[in-house]
This record gives structure tokens, C-alpha cells and sequence, in this order.
């Protein structure tokens, strides 16, 4: 468990899509362990890599940021031997985990030390401030030494908590009062991250969670277990839409705070709820007595459709007010998270500007492919489209037949995505529709940030010199294929297993190397290590055979009739033009960049080696900007 500074919890979803979760036993690991290994790429069984890694994972996702455990104690569990290694995995086969219960216990024993230590810190800075706290955003990459060492971590971690506080608001000095009550709040979010190791009421059911977590994330970078509610948060990610009454909550020194509202949700249309607003009852019941998981209970409504609050309000410097609230929950559509569509005149006509972040699809009628063509559509009611950017740069992915649905708009039939199976099997993702809803210039904007889907369609629309690529020098580098559990809702374990690797239809991998930018347009993101190569354990980076002339190898006599007379006459064929201009648009690029005073000042902080992050100058969107100058040139260009 590692401490994380949880500035705003976006609590959107207000209900348990799962129902009650099955408590989990230590005779479920092993099964659960050995069904991941049958869809894994590469790992079948557990072996002695696997099991090195687990222990390090198991302290890692309990101390990330090393401010509990000891050099001395987690020592044994860093240098195994070959013999403890193999009784680890006899033991795993007999579904005896006693080792990681041992570790358990170090934990615990950690986790009593801290809040002694973190006991005696509260109290002394509380009556004499800060003072020598020191530098709080320090990382740490070794354990401490001992505990002197552990209690200056800890202190300067307080002086983060302060920090943090001003940051939301709270007094630049504050009073003793005011540090007592920040420290009493993280303290309670402390402990709410140590209850799964030391919960005597769950202890088995928060161990083996435990265990599945750090074996799952042994095998790779991606793949992982989860709890029912990290599942609920995955869907809803997903998705972008659940079941609630659309707010967004932070827990702070003064209670609940509603801090937002989801658009178009039940709070914000009733025009009652206000951002700053502290909850005091839901559905009657007071919440200045209990935990923050309760009130998360309360809103859930236990099936209830009516949510009853009693807010209080700040009106006036002094004075408050209490006003009561009755909502419906509903499904909501979380608009800010699908596409945006804007539009700038050029010419006679227009260029159209998409953002698009994520590849999302729900039940119902509802998802982003459909969301573009619409887009479109609308785009041209407004005037001729002579131009789009499609911007991905803060897209990290989504569903897959979205990402090929989405490419397929932009092409006529053929090949967008090939998928390798840990078994030799390759299959061929096509887009059959073969109607193109737009073969104008196109620019698709990305970033170090752009990932998984939005790297599928980035480099096979610039694979078949569809569209121009612009961004950062490449993108993030996740090239690999999960299958997850997590949108089954008679799922018994929720969990994303890596079962393959994925190549456009040029044979080329996104994985680790990422889509390589036509046209380098400094991204916020440029500066920092940012991808699938800095994570631990990724696969790596290979090639199939290209498919531009689709083999239909995994089609199978009777369909391949069909896919002959009305697939194959329609292949997108690879387009030049883009590709013979790129000289042009690069120099036209370069040239803006550097004589535009705000791009100049954001490259300058760019290639400097400042810790600060370069941020956009003025009030504009500079690589926006850019990416549009890029399809005026193309529109020139084509001209000519």
C-alpha cells in the first residue's frame, strides 16, 4: 500500500453494479491464478520469475513509497533463494500461501510502528508547525535504515498534508486547530488503505485479494485483478455512464464536500445543489458519525431510487444555512468524457476540429464511432469540411471494435488491426463498410499520453497515408491485446489478462516503440518519461507479415465467397500524396513553431532539461493551433 494525496475523489457512481461480492477464500487463488495463465500470451504456470516478482509487488503495492517498512525486513523477501522459491510453488499448488501471510504480518507490524510514529509527529507539529519538515514532495527509492529515518519521511509527508490543505483552499498559516483537523483527516485516509492488511473480520478475503493482485501483475504490465469495485470503476470508465444522482465529492477537513456536478445529471438539473455545498444527512441519516465508506453506503440507496439530502450552506461570511435536496438517481451520460466537436471558418467552408477521449461504446444505441459520424454530419450542415484534426492526445484507449470502426470511417474496406495469439493464431480486424464519411486532410493530434485504441487507429490511418500524424515524437507504446472480465456481470473474479499483441495492417507493433509522429508538435507531455517502456515488465516489440492485400486467412470456404465479392474490391488501397508533401508540411511546421512567441517560449521550456512542466502560453491551444496550420498546407497543398 502506498500513501497517495487524494486531492478530489470522483465518486460518479452511486450504486454497486455487482450486488453483495462473494467473499473470496485462499482456496481461490490457485483456480483463479490458473484460469489467467490459460488466456495468458506468454505465462502458463507460476514460476520461479513469477514468484520473485510477487513478493516484490506485494510490498510494493502495500509501501510504494517507503515510508513504513525497513531495509532489514523486507530484505528476506527481496534475495530468495532457488529452495525457498521452490516451496513457494509446491505450497502454491497445495493452496497453502503461509509465506505472504508471514509477510502479512511484517506489514502489520508496519503498520502499528507507523501509526505510533505518525502518532507522536501529529502531536508535535500540530503545537509547533512545520518547521523543519523539510522538502515534502521527496521520493524514495530504498527502504529506510531504521526508524529515525522513518519518522523524517513521515514528517515530511505531514508537511505535504499541509501543503495540500492550502492548496484546497485552506489558510496559507494555518492554526493549530487547522493542523490538528488535516491531520486528523489523512490519518483517517491512512487507515483506510492499511484496514485490508490488518482486518480481522476480512482477513482471508483481503489476503487472498492481495496475493491475486501481485501474482496477476507479476505476468505483465497490464494485466491485473480487481476488486467488484475497481471493476464497477473500470465499466464505468468504459462506458461513461452508470447509475446516480451526478455528483463529485471530496472529502475535506470540514466533512463531505460536493465539489461538482456530472452535466445533465439530477443534481444540476434540479438546480439545488451547489459546488461547495457539505453533506450533513442522506436519506435522515447524520454522517457526522460515521466513515466515509459510509456514506458512500448511504448514497447508494440500497435499491432506493429516491436520494433525500441535507445539505449545509456558506450564504454569507458567518452565516449558514441548511436546505434539503430529493433526487432520482439515474443512468447518466458522462458528456464531458465523449466526443467534442468545434468548428473554425477556412475559405468557403470550414475546418473541423474532434476530441475524442476514449473509445467508448455502452448498451444501448450509444458509442464514440457513432458519435464521429454524427460529428460529421453536422460538421457539413455548417458548411464545406475542408479539413479535420482528430485529436488523441489524452485518449488511453478503450474497446477495440471501437478503435476499428472509428479508422473505418476515414477508409473504404480492409484491414485496420492484427491480433497474435499466445497460441500462433492470428486474426484480421476489418472495416467491411466500405463508405467513407470523409477523404479530406486529416491531422490526428497526439501525445506520449495516447494509448492502446488510440494508437490502433493513429498508425493504421498513417499507415495507409490516410492521415497525417503530428505530436509528440511518439506515442505511449501499448501494444498489447487484454481480455477482461470486468463488463461481465456474472463474472466470479473480475480481472484483464493479456492474451496477445496487436499489429496495423502494415505488420508494424505499437508496443514499447509507440506511432512515431509525421510532424513533431511538443506536447504538456513531451518532457517526461511517459510509456509502456518505463513500466515494469512489458513484452516486447516484434512484427507479422503487412495485409494490405488481406489474405482472409481467417475466414473461413463458405463466408470467404461473400468477403470476395464484396470486401476485396473495395480494399483501401496506400495512399501517397501525404507521405511525398511530409518535407514541406515538417519545414512549414517547424518554421511556425518557432517564430510564434508563445510556441517559442513553450519549446524553449521543452527541450530544456527543467523539472517544471511547460505549460501552453496565452489562452490558446498551441498544438491545436498547429495541427489546424498543418491542414490548411495540406488543403494548399492538395490544390496545387
Amino acid at each position: 500500500m502506498f500513501f497517495r494525496a487524494l486531492v478530489v475523489l470522483f465518486l460518479f457512481h452511486i450504486g454497486f453494479l455487482f450486488g453483495a461480492p462473494r467473499a473470496l477464500k485462499m482456496s481461490d487463488v490457485r483456480p483463479t491464478m490458473q484460469e489467467i495463465f490459460e488466456y495468458h500470451v506468454e505465462w502458463k504456470d507460476l514460476s520461479p520469475l513469477i514468484v520473485k516478482r510477487s513478493f516484490k509487488i506485494y510490498l510494493e503495492q502495500f509501501d510504494r513509497e517507503r515510508i513504513y517498512l525497513l531495509q532489514d525486513e523486507v530484505k528476506p523477501f527481496l534475495e530468495l533463494n532457488q529452495d525457498f522459491i521452490g516451496a513457494v510453488i509446491k505450497r502454491f499448488r497445495k493452496d497453502d500461501f503461509s509465506d505472504y501471510q508471514a509477510l502479512n504480518k511484517i506489514v502489520v507490524n508496519a503498520i502499528r510502528r507507523g501509526r505510533e510514529l505518525r502518532t507522536q509527529i501529529a502531536k508535535e507539529m500540530v503545537a509547533n508547525g512545520p518547521q523543519d519538515a523539510g522538502k515534502s514532495s521527496e521520493t524514495y527509492l530504498y527502504y529506510a535504515k531504521n526508524e529515525e529515518e522513518l519518522k523524517a519521511r513521515m514528517r515530511k509527508m505531514y508537511g505535504r498534508f499541509l501543503e495540500e490543505d492550502k492548496f484546497l483552499g485552506g489558510p496559507a498559516l494555518p492554526t493549530s486547530e487547522r493542523r490538528e483537523k488535516v491531520f486528523a483527516l489523512y490519518e483517517k485516509r491512512l487507515q483506510r488503505q492499511e484496514n485490508p492488511y490488518i482486518s480481522k473480520e476480512k482477513r482471508e478475503h483481503y489476503q487472498a485479494l492481495l496475493i491475486l493482485k501481485a501474482y496477476a501483475k507479476s505476468l505483465d504490465a497490464h494485466t491485473a485483478y480487481f476488486s467488484p469495485e475497481e471493476a464497477y470503476e473500470m465499466r464505468t470508465s468504459l462506458e461513461k455512464q452508470f447509475d446516480g444522482i451526478g455528483v463529485v465529492l471530496r472529502e475535506s477537513v470540514d466533512g463531505v464536500v460536493i465539489v461538482g456536478m456530472v452535466k445533465g445529471g439530477p443534481a444540476e438539473r434540479s438546480g439545488k445543489v451547489q459546488s461547495g455545498d457539505i453533506l450533513v444527512e442522506i436519506n435522515r441519516q447524520k454522517l457526522d458519525q460515521i466513515t466515509y465508506e459510509e456514506v458512500l453506503t448511504l448514497l447508494q440507496g440500497k435499491g432506493q431510487k429516491e436520494i433525500i439530502l441535507k445539505l449545509r450552506r456558506i450564504v454569507a461570511e458567518g452565516k449558514e444555512e441548511n436546505v434539503q435536496v430529493s433526487l432520482v438517481r439515474e443512468k447518466i451520460v458522462m458528456q464531458d468524457d465523449r466526443l467534442q466537436c468545434t468548428a473554425e471558418p477556412f475559405g468557403n467552408g470550414i475546418i473541423g476540429k474532434l476530441t475524442l477521449p476514449s473509445f467508448y461504446e455502452s448498451e444501448g444505441d450509444s458509442s464514440c464511432e457513432k458519435d464521429i459520424r454524427e460529428a460529421l454530419r453536422q460538421l457539413r450542415q455548417q458548411g464545406k469540411l475542408h479539413g479535420v484534426v482528430l485529436d488523441l492526445r489524452e485518449n488511453l484507449g478503450g474497446f477495440l471494435n471501437q478503435a476499428v470502426k472509428v479508422a473505418g470511417l476515414f477508409m473504404t474496406s480492409g484491414v485496420v488491426v492484427i491480433s497474435k495469439y499466445a497460441d500462433g493464431e492470428v486474426q484480421y480486424l476489418r472495416d467491411i463498410d466500405a463508405r467513407v464519411y470523409y477523404n479530406g486532410p486529416l491531422v490526428i493530434l497526439t501525445s506520449k499520453a495516447s494509448a492502446s485504441a488510440a494508437e490502433i487507429v493513429a498508425q493504421a490511418l498513417q499507415d495507409y497515408g490516410i492521415a497525417v500524424v503530428a505530436g509528440d515524437e511518439r506515442t505511449y507504446g501499448k501494444g498489447t491485446i487484454q481480455m477482461q472480465t470486468v463488463t461481465d456481470l456474472n463474472a466470479k473474479a473480475f480481472f484483464k489478462v493479456t492474451v496477445g499483441k496487436y499489429y496495423t495492417v502494415s505488420g508494424r507493433s505499437t508496443q514499447i516503440e509507440g506511432v512515431q509522429a509525421d510532424i513533431l508538435v511538443p506536447t504538456e507531455y513531451c518532457i517526461y518519461n511517459i510509456g509502456e517502456r518505463y513500466l515494469e515488465y512489458p513484452l516486447p516489440n516484434d512484427r507479422v507479415p503487412p495485409a494490405y492485400t488481406d489474405p482472409l486467412a481467417d475466414i473461413d470456404a463458405v463466408s470467404r465467397r461473400w468477403y470476395q465479392k464484396n470486401y476485396l474490391p473495395y480494399l483501401q488501397k496506400k495512399e501517397s500524396f501525404w507521405y511525398q508533401i511530409l518535407p514541406i508540411l515538417r519545414e512549414n511546421s517547424v518554421v511556425r513553431q518557432e517564430n510564434d512567441p508563445n510556441f517559442k517560449l513553450f519549446l524553449q521550456a521543452a527541450r530544456s532539461s527543467s523539472k517544471n512542466s511547460p505549460h501552453n502560453w496565452g489562452v490558446e491551444d498551441l498544438q491545436m493551433i498547429e495541427a489546424v496550420n498543418i491542414i490548411k498546407d495540406m488543403i494548399i497543398q492538395k490544390q496545387h
